[in-house]
């Protein structure tokens, strides 16, 4: 098939409104019509426990993050207590601070007795609370954001499908996105349900959409704009 393929992101919103989504972009230069539909939005919560924990550096041994909405949250509390922050600051400075990925492997090599603290969302995946028990790390976690379903979230795919049609594919960013989704995409495209190419930006995701019998025609090779426009390419070929 020639043409202009369209292709549906149901994506988590972007951490900067005001440039275009880089999912988007790389889509487009490999000749789809994409459109993004954000699938959560995100509330902070117990912002003054992370305060508390963030001008007590002496409590931790460093820091831990998984995610750009909890360095948002972390970001909040020092930009509303800039004074106490310069206190504090050159001793965080002195600790180690990862950034998951990375994390895991240099951990088991870390004899600190404190623990870390791991500012986290209410979803979190037991993956690396596991694997720091397993090495004896101590752990701290704290909430401090909740996941929920974007509140316009079923009306804008509604209106999608009206508007546009089917989309040729349609691609899914977290397992929760295809919990929220699912339902409605299976009802608003019907008998054409077979022939949507569903596309997953990781395992994890790809997983969830099988265990909903669905067929995950690709996966990204990395979640990066670029892999997904590369495979959500080869999958409509």
């Amino acid at each position: 098939m020639t043409g202009k393929m369209k292709v549906l992101l149901l994506k988590e919103p972007r951490e900067s409104e005001n440039e275009a989504d880089p999912y988007i972009k790389e889509l487009a230069s490999c000749g789809h019509t994409a459109a993004l539909i954000p699938v959560l939005s995100f509330t902070f919560v117990s912002l003054n426990e992370l305060s508390e924990r963030l001008f007590q550096p002496e409590r931790f041994g460093g820091l831990i993050f998984t995610s750009p909405r909890a360095v948002e949250a972390v970001k909040t509390c020092l930009d509303s207590h800039t004074h106490k922050w310069a206190a504090v600051k050159d001793e965080w400075n002195a600790k180690p601070v990862y950034a998951v990925g990375k994390a895991t492997a240099s951990l088991g090599e870390n004899r600190e007795t404190l623990p870390l603290f791991f500012p986290c969302g209410s979803i979190k995946r037991e993956v690396l609370p596991t694997a720091l028990r397993h090495n004896r790390v101590p752990l701290e976690t704290l909430s401090v954001y909740q996941t929920s379903e974007h509140p316009d979230l079923q009306k804008n795919i509604t209106d999608y499908f009206t508007q546009q049609g089917v989309p040729a594919s349609v691609a899914f960013f977290s397992p929760s996105g295809v919990t929220f989704c699912l339902d409605l995409l299976k009802r608003l495209s019907g008998s054409q349900l077979e022939q949507i190419k569903f596309a997953a930006i990781g395992p994890t995701t790809a997983d969830a959409l099988e265990s909903h019998g669905l067929t995950v025609r690709c996966c990204a090779e990395k979640p990066t704009a670029k892999h997904l426009a590369t495979a959500i390419t080869r999958a409509l070929q």
